[in-house]
This record gives C-alpha cells, sequence and structure tokens, in this order.
C-alpha cells in the first residue's frame, strides 16, 4: 500500500526535503576499500545548519563527498567525522541548504510495536512505513555491538543512511542494514532493517562536531571479520593492513577463548577484547584448527590511526 502523507500528524513532504542522498568516492588503497567498495552511496538527513547526519560506512575514508538535494541540486562535502563505536558519520555541506533540520527525538521511546517511517532520499516514494518489531542486541563482523538495535518491518530497499522518524516526526535512528530474521508475526524469512538509536549520538555530537570524533579513548581493534556459524565463532577475514595481517591466525579458526575466558558468542567475543584495555593491548587467543587448539597472541591497534581520517579540525 503506497504511503499517504495525509494519515502522518507532521508535514511528511516537507520532513523529506530535509533527507538528502550522499555519494562518495574512497581511494583505492584505503583500509576498507576491499570490503565497503571505493564507490559508495546512501541517504542522510540534515540536523543543523548545513549539517547532515548519515551513517558512518558511507563515508569513512572518503576523499570525496557529494550531497544531492531535493531541489535537484548536488553540492559538494566534508567529512567532519565519525565514530566506529555507534556507526555514525558527519559530514559539512559546502553549499547552501535551505532546508530545515529535523529534530532529534527519543529513541528509548521506541518499544516493539511503535510505528516509524523510513526515509530515503527523492521523497515519498522513497519512504517506507514500517514499526519496530524488536530492541535487541547486534553484533556486526567488523567488530561492532550495539546493546539495543532498533530493527524494523518491513524492510526499506535502500537502507544506508535512511532517516528513521517516529510518529510525531522526529528523528529517532539511522538506517544501517538489511539482515533476515527467522519469524514476525508468523512470517517466516521476514527483511528487517538495523536501526542505530538517535539517543548514542547525543553525547557524542559535539565531540564529531568540534575534534571529528569521540572523546573516549580508543577501543582495541584486531582487525578480524568474525561470524556465527552453528554456535561457532569463526575467523571468515582478517584485514589488509590491519594489525594481524600476518599473525599466523588463518581463515577457518574456531575461536574458543580470549584471555583464558571462554566465549558464548560474537558480540561476548568483541566484549571480551575490549575488556582488556585500550587499542594496543595484546590480546591472547585460543582456537581450534584442523583438530588442534593453538594458542595465538593478536596484537591490537586503534583503528582510527589505520583508516584514512577526515582533515583535521
Amino acid at each position: 500500500m503506497d504511503l499517504r502523507p495525509e494519515d502522518f500528524e507532521f508535514d511528511l513532504v516537507e520532513v523529506l526535503r530535509s533527507v538528502v542522498a550522499i555519494t562518495t568516492n574512497i581511494p583505492d588503497d584505503a583500509v576498507t576499500a576491499n570490503v565497503l567498495g571505493t564507490e559508495r552511496s546512501g541517504n542522510g538527513v540534515l540536523i543543523d545548519d548545513g549539517i547532515v547526519l548519515t551513517i558512518g560506512y558511507l563515508i569513512t575514508e572518503a576523499k570525496n563527498v557529494w550531497i544531492s538535494l531535493s531541489n535537484g541540486t548536488t553540492v559538494p562535502g566534508h567529512v567532519l567525522g565519525y565514530d566506529q563505536e555507534t556507526g555514525f558519520g558527519l559530514v559539512q555541506a559546502l553549499g547552501p541548504i535551505q532546508e530545515q533540520p529535523v529534530e532529534l527525538g527519543d529513541s528509548d521511546a521506541m518499544h516493539v510495536g511503535s510505528r516509524v517511517v523510513m526515509c530515503g532520499a527523492g521523497g515519498v516514494s522513497r519512504a517506507v512505513e514500517a514499526n519496530v518489531v524488536a530492541r535487541q542486541e547486534f553484533a556486526g563482523y567488523w567488530e561492532y555491538v550495539l546493546e539495543s538495535a532498533i530493527f524494523t518491518a518491513p524492510a526499506h530497499p535502500h537502507w544506508g543512511g535512511t532517516a528513521v522518524l517516529s510518529g510525531e516526526g522526529k528523528l529517532v535512528g539511522i538506517g544501517s542494514l538489511q539482515v533476515q530474521h527467522a519469524e514476525v508475526d508468523g512470517q517466516e524469512d521476514v527483511d528487517l532493517n538495523m536501526v542505530v538509536p538517535i539517543n548514542l549520538l547525543k553525547p557524542i555530537l559535539n565531540d564529531l562536531l568540534t575534534i571529528g570524533q569521540a572523546k573516549r579513548p580508543p577501543r582495541p581493534w584486531l582487525g578480524v571479520y568474525a561470524t556465527e556459524i552453528e554456535g561457532n565463532i569463526v575467523v571468515a577475514g582478517i584485514a589488509e593492513s590491519g594489525p594481524n595481517e600476518n599473525s599466523g591466525l588463518q581463515i577457518g579458526d574456531i575461536v574458543l577463548a580470549v584471555d583464558d575466558q571462554d566465549i558464548d558468542d560474537l558480540a561476548g567475543f568483541f566484549r571480551k577484547v575490549w575488556s582488556l584495555g585500550e587499542a594496543g593491548v595484546d590480546v591472547p587467543l585460543q582456537v581450534h584448527r584442523s583438530g588442534q587448539v593453538i594458542d595465538i597472541t593478536l596484537h591490537s591497534a586503534d583503528r582510527r590511526k589505520l583508516l584514512k581520517g577526515p582533515v583535521v579540525h
């Protein structure tokens, strides 16, 4: 069924003018180029005068940024910063944007059953009315954990950086991924959007605006892509130019323990690594490989220092 603006208590058409398209170009030698590509596109939303909020992977290591507005014009953008822990990214428009910023809402008020609108650039035809179907932990293979991500259905087909609006027209999250859920309301294999809650932005927003990153100690980053397979934590890849490219860890290794502490799931794996200290700490692992249990010590690094960063403020 088509989405009807008149069914909402706020001016949906007006808010949608503040949702923009973002296109970026990333250098071939960027750390994330092989995984995320060198040309990326998605969405963003104006949250302040000339300030666009988006999902961080669209602008990570970006050399060039273009912002396409609802009036058909395109202006260049400048990466202000991004935060690997939450997944948010900020872009400063280098040309005039006349639309009004969207007010930040309260993502803690989003519960199962809450009505939302997933908004991509392009007006009403790129907006999807949805409902929150879950609030739960999410762990991503790129060493990423959210304690209470928002999951919505039906899914928006162009999810990256979508503005997620509450029933009052306030911004409650930014779309990150499309995932599959086993069952929703009796339907199997339902596509969902995973949304980063906007309340995670509020404590770090001023930091991103002023210094391009959150003022917190950097977490240890391994550059290890891991996934859960049949209850096991399996190494699925190792980042090129990462701290453990030549550590001896191999794709297919099953991670059994971190610092002699057994792990049960992907989020637990990452949290145990982070609990060992700040970036730079050594990380003792126990892995299973070809019928043998092997001890390997990995090195950690500050991911922000290895990635091509935004211009220093």
